[in-house]
């Protein structure tokens, strides 16, 4: 298990020492808690079982916001959807009448699927508007919809208004009645731990990298073949679907709706929670639930009685700690708590898997290479302008199977502009872009992953905190085809250890096999680029285009580089390179463009851009003529 969704974090403790897993720790606290619940006292019953409704809100604005980086205000609105459906459809007599023949013990069951159909197409409404937005106006329109649902139930005559609901019915299971919180309460702990293991499920798979991608990563995400609006959507739209669930166990453990628990205030106190547990562990989501929880009762009592007068003064000790908790704990308190453990607790060995010692049992989708010599990625007459600055200016190239290509020119030249354009991250002015016959016009740049091409970028974009092995096999996203659901339900292990078993061939191949379960912010510049190389060769590429790739490696590690980009060229692929480094390209290349000021002032072999006279002036100067001397 990864430590974002265990009890405890990973580091090895010192010898000598008791040793426990997270596995088993989780263990331990589901076999206590079950054991301990029909003894304990029925204030503790009820606090425990709201703070598994919390919870279980929490755990889905943990993906939303500290796995996939989407703030929201407004998820108390969604619990309201849960908790009105049930109440309305138990207890209207238009839903009676709708459900004449239906066994009055399966109305909540009905209430329960009314309320998830709803909150899915409300939610993918709101999230196809809202996710659009950037910066702080998403979560500020999350808290104009959020209280537009507040009001929305409060002025509503068939939901009872600010009146609300009473007489809702209690769940029925199996002919026993879970009318007290007692009974209900073991219900709300099994859908919320049920709901931990799924979502680490999810995290913990090729959709989980996708969705971890999200937050900081999107552009590179795209890049992978990732639907990352979609992506964005779907994650929004779980996040609601939980929520969602928790009401319609809240409607039925209290008996009665009414808006007051599901304005603004009870939506911030939720996201309050999330943060301060540690928004990107999913078990900060219980741990933040548990905290608040205890906290404001206990601060309910306490604070009336020393300031001798009544009040909502726990909000005040609410936003202090809220303050502090920023201040002195960035990513929540369960990072803390992980590391106070660790001299306890050791990671879980994962269990040696038949894909880890021979070939996979699942095979991911193969592309086949074209012949050599074939045009794979051609650019005509392709301009970009930014207002009055003309960034590329009528630039043609090709680039042909079995060849590298080097693109080379002065810094401000346009070299990047000219390779978002040929990968679908920019749109050109003018001018057309084609792959593998394919006119790529307007498309975004997961379609040109899908046709084969392969990047890396100037600026390195890995997901630091998360490993080698994983940042490579996000490469290979396309190559496989399980979803969400299946991921949930751990039925995509078969093709997950494809993915991984691929991941690692690829960053053998580049020399990394030291390092493939090493953070990738831990490894140094130069090898962080070779990560990207890694990463792109994972999906199969028939195009590889590579931003700056030996800036920051050493004299052997450019040897060993320049060694895999020949074989690569052997096996068939096309490859066009961005560099500074004049020795490495022209040792290299096959076919050199040079580019001033956006404009293509030579194309030809290393030996005949050497030798032009326009290039030793403009590109390097004059001065600077012994640099081609020394690389010829």
């Amino acid at each position: 298990m990864s430590p974002s969704s265990n009890p405890v974090a990973v580091n090895a403790p010192p010898a000598g020492k008791p040793l426990v897993t997270p596995r088993q720790l989780t263990l331990v606290f589901v076999v206590a808690l079950a054991l301990a619940w029909g003894f304990l006292p029925e204030f503790t019953v009820s606090v425990l079982s709201n703070i598994g409704l919390y919870a279980l809100v929490a755990v889905g604005l943990v993906m939303l916001t500290g796995v996939g980086g989407m703030t929201s205000f407004g998820q108390a609105a969604f619990v309201g959807m849960g908790a009105y459906a049930t109440a309305w459809i138990c207890t209207s007599p238009t839903a009676a009448a709708w459900m004449s023949g239906l066994n009055p013990v399966l109305l909540p069951w009905a209430g329960l699927l009314l309320g998830l159909v709803f909150t899915f197409a409300l939610a993918w409404a709101l999230g196809a508007v809202t996710l659009k937005l950037q910066g702080h106006y998403l979560p500020l329109c999350t808290i104009a919809w959020g209280l537009s649902l507040y009001y929305l139930f409060g002025n509503m005559e068939f939901l009872g208004g600010q009146t609300g609901i009473t007489g809702v019915p209690p769940l029925v299971v199996a002919g026993v009645s879970l009318a007290t919180p007692r009974a209900l309460g073991v219900v709300i702990w099994a859908v919320l731990l049920l709901a931990l293991w799924a979502m680490h499920n999810l995290l913990d798979s090729r959709e989980g990298r996708a969705i971890r991608a999200l937050k900081g990563g999107r552009l590179m995400a795209e890049s992978m073949g990732v639907d990352t609006a979609r992506h964005r959507i779907k994650l929004f739209v779980l996040a609601a679907l939980l929520a969602a669930v928790s009401g319609w166990l809240y409607a039925h453990l209290q008996r009665f709706v009414n808006p007051t628990p599901f304005n603004l205030n009870i939506g911030i106190e939720l996201l309050f929670m999330a943060v301060v547990g540690g928004a990107g562990h999913l078990w900060g989501a219980v741990l933040g639930a548990a905290l608040i929880t205890l906290l404001k009762e206990k601060l309910q009592d306490v604070l009336p009685a020393l300031l001798g007068t009544s009040g909502n003064f726990e909000v005040i000790v609410f936003g202090l700690l809220m303050l502090f908790v920023l201040q002195r704990f960035a990513d929540g308190l369960w990072p803390t708590l992980a590391r106070l453990a660790s001299r306890w607790v050791r990671a879980d060995v994962p269990k040696p898997t038949p894909a880890a010692s021979k070939a996979p049992a699942v095979q991911l989708a193969q592309r086949t290479l074209p012949a050599s010599g074939e045009l794979l990625l051609e650019a005509s007459d392709v301009s970009k302008r930014f207002g009055g600055l003309v960034a590329n200016n009528a630039i043609s190239m090709t680039l042909k199977a079995g060849e590298i290509h080097a693109l080379i020119g002065p810094n401000g030249a346009g070299k990047s502009t000219f390779f978002n354009m040929i990968s679908g991250v920019d749109d050109p002015t003018s001018g057309e872009v084609r792959l593998s016959g394919q006119s790529m016009a307007t498309k975004p740049s997961r379609d040109f992953a899908a046709l084969g091409l392969g990047r890396t970028f100037q600026h390195v974009r890995l997901l630091g905190q998360r490993s080698v092995v994983e940042n490579v096999a996000l490469g290979a996203h396309l190559r496989a085809r399980r979803g969400w659901l299946a991921a949930m339900l751990r039925l995509d292990r078969a093709e997950e250890a494809a993915l991984m078993a691929e991941a690692r061939r690829q960053i053998e191949r580049c020399g990394l096999g030291a390092h493939a379960d090493t953070p990738a912010a831990s490894l140094s510049l130069g090898q962080q680029r070779v990560v990207e190389i890694a990463r792109a060769l994972a999906g199969q590429p028939s195009v590889l285009l590579l931003d700056e790739p030996a800036a920051g490696l050493r004299h052997l590690e450019k040897r060993a580089l320049s060694v895999l980009l020949s074989q690569l060229r052997a096996e068939g692929l096309g490859i066009l390179v961005v560099e500074h480094d004049m020795e490495f390209v022209m040792n290299l290349a096959d076919r050199v463009t040079v580019l001033e000021f956006g404009t293509v002032i030579a194309i030809g072999t290393p030996a005949e851009v050497q030798a032009n006279p326009r290039v030793l002036e403009a590109y390097l100067g004059g001065a600077d003529d012994e640099l081609l001397e020394d690389a010829r």
